[in-house]
């Protein structure tokens, strides 16, 4: 069988997750041959499950002298643009984490970089393989629910303790991780969101930012958007909230699905809500309660990284291109710069340079003030 050659950059529980995905036989077509970290206990534990795999202690090294085919980007949030781009100068495929990136500007840049290069670019946007989101997006794009009315996911299940947060400094810092839990923990989410529903025309967010907790960054979000052709959304989202939520909901002519404890059900009128109102009778149309039947869910960071290999040795369809990252970020920018400014954003003008001004603000003033530089080195954002 062929193999792609796949170098890991960053040996953190992702990276490291990656690596078990691998040696456990779920990857068959994916062989690791090069891993880097700038922690040596952590590439000497790589090494013990990959034995004969090169160690490296700076990427741009691995790029240039390790004779992979891909890498796979899994270090804080600020370099996965940066290794990206210099993945692809050294004509190298690029598989990376969620986020895309921190800000908008860093990503469009990346993908600019990706299609000039004709190499493969994929994002580890697991939660797209999980049937569940699949069959909601395989109902709204068939057109068969008629036109959107409303879209409601309140996601407050991320219960994130102050232990939790001291146990990093660049933990809900603004220079180490970028923002909280828009970009921590809602990437999917953001992603999931749009990919099933589309994007938003504009959003008016409001947070709160260490919000029962000693963090710089949002914590409590409540987002109100409006779509196209008139329909609302609200995504609620928060770290401290016990017991939490995760219900998401999606409004149409034919009725309501929602997706709440990895089960699809849908509340389906007999005829569109249009076509009742136009009757002008009283009450409401006939509701039928469904359960959709769906798969259960696969391994999807295996199934991405599987789809990846597909891509860059048989020309397979990517079901999470990397350049489709951006448009979950736009969403998190959106919401930032709508709270910070105290307005409404409309996403398609989106000021990405007022967003990074406020955003090396925030930095500077941050309690974190180191990173990981692009040379694995400790040094400024």
């Amino acid at each position: 069988m062929e193999k792609m050659k796949l170098g890991i950059i960053g040996l953190g529980n992702m990276g490291s997750g990656h690596i078990h995905n691998v040696v456990s036989g779920l990857v068959p077509e994916v062989e690791v041959t090069a891993v880097c970290d700038i922690d040596g206990d952590k590439l000497a534990a790589a090494q013990k499950q990959l034995p004969g795999a090169a160690a490296y202690t700076d990427a741009e090294k691995l790029m240039a002298h390790a004779g992979v085919d891909a890498v796979l980007i899994a270090t804080p949030h600020y370099l996965h643009p940066v290794y990206a781009i210099e993945a692809f100068k050294h004509g190298l495929h690029v598989l990376t984490e969620k986020p895309a990136g921190v800000y908008t500007k860093a990503v469009r840049e990346m993908n600019e970089a990706a299609e000039s290069s004709g190499r493969v670019f994929g994002i580890m946007y697991n939660q797209r393989t999980n049937p569940v989101y699949q069959k909601l997006r395989e109902l709204m794009q068939s057109g068969e629910l008629g036109e959107l009315q409303r879209t409601n996911w309140i996601i407050t299940n991320w219960y994130r303790s102050q232990a939790y947060y001291n146990s990093g400094g660049w933990r809900a810092t603004w220079s180490g991780e970028g923002g909280g839990v828009l970009l921590n923990q809602d990437p999917h989410q953001l992603d999931l969101w749009q990919w099933t529903c589309g994007m938003p025309v504009r959003v008016r967010a409001f947070m709160k930012f260490g919000f029962h907790r000693d963090i710089e960054v949002e914590n409590d979000v409540t987002a109100y958007v409006e779509y196209e052709n008139g329909a609302t959304g609200l995504f609620v989202t928060s770290t401290h909230e016990a017991p939490g939520t995760n219900r998401f909901e999606v409004s149409c002519d034919m009725g309501r699905l929602v997706i709440e404890n990895s089960r699809l059900t849908f509340d389906r009128n007999r005829i569109p809500e249009p076509a009742f109102n136009a009757k002008l009778v009283p009450g409401g149309p006939e509701t039928w309660h469904c359960e959709i039947p769906t798969a259960p869910a696969p391994n999807g960071h295996a199934e991405i990284l599987k789809n990846f290999a597909g891509a860059v040795l048989r020309g397979e369809k990517l079901l999470a291109p990397g350049v489709e990252g951006i448009r979950g970020l736009t969403l998190s920018n959106a919401m930032h710069l709508s709270a910070w400014t105290d307005r409404t954003i409309d996403i398609a003008t989106l000021d990405e340079d007022l967003f990074y001004d406020l955003l090396q603000e925030h930095i500077r003033d941050s309690k974190f003030v180191k990173t990981v530089s692009a040379s694995g080195n400790s040094g400024a954002v």
